[in-house]
């Protein structure tokens, strides 16, 4: 798997290289420091994955990353930053990031990226746990400006869908609106089918960026 690395520490981008390639899968083809340079080399080299610091001089990593999306859509983009910042987690999922994670959490960047490689959106827990209270406090109107009866979803797998972005489990679905959790399982995996997903976080996560 090829990836590309853009911090403006040099000393972290060379400890993260260190790191991944020392898992046996991953090839860091390229490192970069700004958002300018993230452009570039994914132009260049148009990797698996790329995996970008937000905070940096010239240009961040969320508008590198519109503009990346913009050009490519099927893009691979981790977002790493030390910071679990209310209005960064808003926009990487309004962009498209396939993922947003703490750096201090080292050993959780190679299983991210692998995952993200294979599809998946990770946002980490600490991040995923605060979703639901931001994207409320942002919005009150939760179903407007989107048209779910285009993808097919009825008015039950909304329900459903709601019920994941908040957080809650098949068991507790399964309570709240008394179905068994085989039937809860049954229409999680239609709606992901219907919607090309691949998992709960990604639901919630597409849930969110068409809030």
């Amino acid at each position: 798997m090829n990836v590309i690395i853009v911090d403006d520490d040099t000393l972290v981008s060379l400890s993260l290289k260190t790191i991944l390639e020392a898992s046996g899968n991953i090839t860091v083809v390229a490192t970069g420091k700004s958002g300018k340079e993230a452009i570039s080399l994914y132009k260049e080299h148009q990797p698996d994955v790329l995996l970008m610091d937000i905070r940096m001089d010239e240009m961040n990593g969320l508008d590198a990353a519109t503009s990346i999306i913009t050009d490519y859509p099927d893009a691979r983009i981790l977002l790493l930053t030390t910071f679990s910042d209310d209005e960064y987690i808003i926009k990487a999922l309004k962009i498209g990031a396939r993922g947003y994670i703490l750096k201090q959490a080292f050993d959780t960047i190679a299983p991210a990226i692998n995952a993200v490689y294979n599809g998946q959106t990770v946002f980490g827990d600490e991040i995923m746990n605060k979703i639901p209270s931001l994207i409320n406090a942002s919005d009150s109107n939760s179903n407007e400006g989107f048209n779910w009866e285009a993808y097919g979803i009825t008015s039950r797998e909304y329900d459903i869908i709601l019920l994941v972005a908040e957080g809650l489990n098949n068991k507790e679905i399964a309570n709240q609106l008394c179905f068994s959790e085989g039937t809860v399982r049954n229409y999680l995996s239609t709606i992901l089918d219907k919607l090309s997903l691949r998992d709960r976080t990604g639901l919630a996560c597409f849930y969110y960026k068409h809030r």
